[in-house]
């Protein structure tokens, strides 16, 4: 269940105005929800990489471990595989265009001997681009086959250039958030809340992350706005969050 828009919002407000920081209007809203979101979900990863390194108590680095990862599952998609199947290509036979919403690839997968899948090798651009040049033990083979991403392109080979419309192909990577959206008209110069609205879009986060949303975009709209007792009424309630969380 996501991070309701309309809840975050009301709160928002309401805590704003209990503090006399001003309006924060739709617009304004918007903007500081977007980046609040994707500054929280670009943070999971370096706080994943941070608790794999860190030493001490197997239990809790554990814990942690699991519980960013739920985070970021919400996020994972995959296109073929496991449903390994033909990519739709655009352009060259041999590249692949990815989605606009893809963050980071996870995995390649290429169909080799009895449709089997095996899983593709991240090369440079330089080393693919000589990976037909290299030696018997570097090369690409069906069961080696190896992948390159440059700019929106993925190029796979494996012995040779792959057609994804041929030989079937799967990748799974973790998109971007979808834009955050607080959808409203407005009545007698008064902004409301329009549950019609088509463009309509909750915040993609795990609904545990309601709170810190709320504090972020209040501590944000307070520095962009210049009202630091907003920002630090925030701070404090991120604080006082954090070390519940702690206890």
């Amino acid at each position: 269940m996501p991070v309701n828009i309309d809840t975050v919002y009301q709160r928002v407000l309401a805590i704003a105005n209990k503090e006399q920081r001003g309006y924060i209007t739709p617009q304004e809203f918007n903007l500081f929800a977007n980046q609040v979101q994707l500054d929280m979900f670009e943070q999971y990863f370096y706080d994943l990489n941070q608790f794999r390194r860190v030493q001490g108590s197997f239990e809790t680095s554990s814990d942690m471990i699991s519980i960013l990862e739920d985070k970021i599952s919400i996020f994972e998609e995959a296109i073929g595989s496991t449903a390994m199947s033909n990519f739709p290509v655009a352009g060259s036979a041999f590249r692949i265009t990815l989605p606009g919403n893809v963050y980071r690839i996870t995995r390649v997968e290429v169909a080799g001997l009895f449709a089997f899948p095996h899983p593709a090798e991240k090369l440079s651009t330089n080393d693919f681009n000589d990976i037909k040049d290299s030696g018997p033990l570097t090369r690409a083979t069906v069961e080696r086959p190896v992948y390159n991403l440059r700019k929106s392109q993925l190029r796979i080979n494996n012995g040779r250039p792959v057609n994804p419309a041929i030989t079937n192909c799967g990748m799974f990577y973790i998109r971007k958030p979808a834009t955050v959206n607080w959808g409203y008209v407005v009545l007698n110069n008064k902004a409301l809340y329009n549950n019609a609205d088509a463009l309509i879009q909750d915040f993609e986060l795990h609904r545990s992350e309601e709170d810190a949303v709320v504090n972020k975009i209040l501590e944000l709209a307070g520095i962009v706005m210049n009202k630091v007792g907003l920002a630090q009424t925030a701070a404090q309630m991120s604080a006082a969050e954090s070390q519940l969380q702690n206890t």
